[in-house]
């Protein structure tokens, strides 16, 4: 008797989930950041992500203040970024002026800031719902957590790498919870991920076995509802995956070699997936840092002396012209120059642009982009008057800063679609990456990821899918190392090579779909579900006893 008291006394005794969280609160948030960056690829464990973002609210909910409130959530930020973001420190291997192990400084640095943002949509949660947790705090959270994102995205020139909505995606061959993106945006998604993990946790903290088991069958099953059959184009494109790694990109000796493998790999084949006769319109497309002859006219002949082709831009677009063949238009990643005089008056390069060209079948220019959202220190080195003296330097070859392009742009190729380019990390941008007033038939996403780590190709291609989601067009990534995609407008990846693959990809562009709600009004909508949420979270908070 006395030992079955004494065991009765013991359970009963048991510290909640709770209560348990709120013991070691600082310790607690650092975990469940941690555990939240686990739902983004290449890992996917959305489950864990979700219930550690509920099990943060939890804490956060139960703060005495809204300063405590901010010190957690930047806490939790912070250990989730630094995670997430890890693949960012490989590429201070490929700059000898600069020393490795600072990559593994900038990654945490980089999470001090970026945590700002999390630990504001705690405090907005907590302001408004003061000492009330439960589904008031949630919706409320899920509001706050929404605004906070769309912040990132432009603030600073915007750093939205990994929304959390990210972890609703599906598996490559299905679009996952994700689906929905198109009335919601991908920073809603991210509300909704929040929304979702506090209800979880919520649940299971009430012991509502049943709703909980069946919130979770049914995230199981929208996680992995099959995407239906595939749509057919029928524009022919042929993706170039060269497999060339960062140490030769940029290396002169290797230019020629470089080029060769591209343009064996482009050649018109009479047999293949979705090829037939020669006559048929074809695009073919090259990743970024794909061409390293300038193509342009206009330059001090001494740039294009440095080069492969003769000295000539118009010998190296029609060789470029010859290497895709007759009925063919290549859309190649290439450096543009901006020319001008320097304070002495030296004609020389001032800056450049990081392009993508359109090149005819007779070596024509047919068109050109600019990228627009250019990275910080990688092909830029903000306050540089301060820094270089420091002997910090840009992580690319080159002495000279890119400059921005305009933004969004739609290049019309007439027989060969109309085609939005977006190079390489201008993919991440919700809402940034079609021209609203010129719809594009497909996105070309050029990229070049040899210099960062393993993480982040996979974190790429995820946030190029939900592109097509949102925008409801289909997008085509083309590669140096991987991984190159056929998307569909549904996020569905219909073909694809693999990392540190030497190959290319015949298809047809996927078809694009009417424009979504998303593609009509942007951002907007996603501050609309966050207005939403916020007055839901009001309206429980009234509702809800003190």
């Amino acid at each position: 008797m006395a030992s079955g008291h004494s065991l009765k006394q013991h359970s009963v005794t048991q510290p909640s989930v709770t209560q348990r969280l709120d013991a070691h609160p600082h310790l607690a948030s650092l975990g469940l950041g941690l555990l939240s960056a686990t739902g983004f690829q290449p890992l996917g464990l959305w489950p864990v992500a979700l219930l550690a973002v509920g099990l943060f609210a939890l804490i956060a909910a139960n703060t005495a203040s809204w300063l405590r409130a901010f010190r957690l959530g930047w806490l939790f930020g912070v250990a989730h970024f630094t995670l997430g973001n890890n693949w960012i420190a490989t590429a201070f291997t490929f700059q000898s002026e600069m020393p490795a192990m600072l990559g593994w400084a900038a990654v945490p640095l980089l999470a001090l800031y970026l945590a700002v943002y999390p630990a504001l949509a705690a405090i907005i949660a907590r302001l408004v719902v003061r000492n009330r947790a439960g589904l008031a705090f949630a919706l409320t959270f899920a509001g706050a957590w929404i605004f906070t994102e769309w912040l990132r995205s432009w603030v600073f020139s915007g750093y939205v790498w990994n929304p959390l909505g990210m972890v609703l995606l599906g598996p490559m061959d299905r679009p996952g919870l994700a689906a929905i993106t198109p009335i919601m945006g991908t920073y809603a998604l991210s509300g909704l991920a929040v929304l979702l993990g506090c209800a979880l946790v919520l649940m299971l903290k009430e012991r509502n076995w049943l709703a909980a088991g069946a919130t979770a069958l049914l995230l199981v099953a929208g996680m992995f509802w099959p995407a239906g059959e595939a749509q057919q184009g029928d524009l022919l494109v042929t993706i170039v995956q060269p497999d060339i790694r960062q140490e030769r990109i940029s290396d002169p000796r290797f230019f020629e070699a470089n080029y060769n493998r591209l343009a064996q790999l482009s050649r018109r084949e009479e047999s293949g997936a979705g090829t037939n006769t020669d006559a048929e319109p074809r695009i073919v497309l090259w990743p970024e840092s794909g061409m390293a002859d300038y193509l342009r006219e206009g330059y001090p002949q001494r740039y294009y002396d440095r080069t492969t082709a003769l000295g000539s831009p118009l010998y190296a677009r029609r060789r470029l012209a010859t290497a895709v063949g007759d009925d063919s238009v290549l859309l190649t990643g290439a450096v543009d120059l901006e020319i001008g005089a320097d304070e002495t008056g030296f004609v020389r390069a001032l800056g450049a642009r990081n392009a993508v060209t359109a090149i005819g079948s007779d070596g024509e220019l047919l068109g050109g982009y600019a990228k627009a959202h250019l990275v910080p220190y990688g092909e830029y080195l903000p306050m540089r008057e301060w820094l270089e003296p420091l002997g910090l330097t840009r992580l690319v070859a080159g002495s000279i800063d890119f400059w921005p392009g305009p933004g969004p742009r739609t290049l019309d190729l007439g027989e060969y679609g109309k085609v939005s380019p977006q190079v390489c990390y201008e993919i991440i941008f919700s809402g940034q990456v079609t021209d609203r007033s010129n719809r594009a038939d497909y996105i070309f996403n050029p990229s070049n990821e040899a210099w960062f780590g393993g993480n982040a190709q996979p974190q790429f291609l995820a946030q190029s899918r939900m592109r097509a989601i949102e925008e409801g067009l289909p997008v085509l990534r083309a590669t140096t190392t991987g991984i190159s995609a056929v998307i569909d407008a549904r996020g569905v990846v219909r073909q694809h090579l693999a990392q540190h693959v030497q190959g290319r990809i015949d298809a047809r562009v996927p078809p694009a779909t009417a424009p979504t709600l998303f593609a009509r009004f942007g951002n907007m909508l996603g501050l609309a579900w966050s207005i939403v949420l916020m007055l839901a979270g009001f309206v429980a908070m009234r509702r809800q006893p003190v």
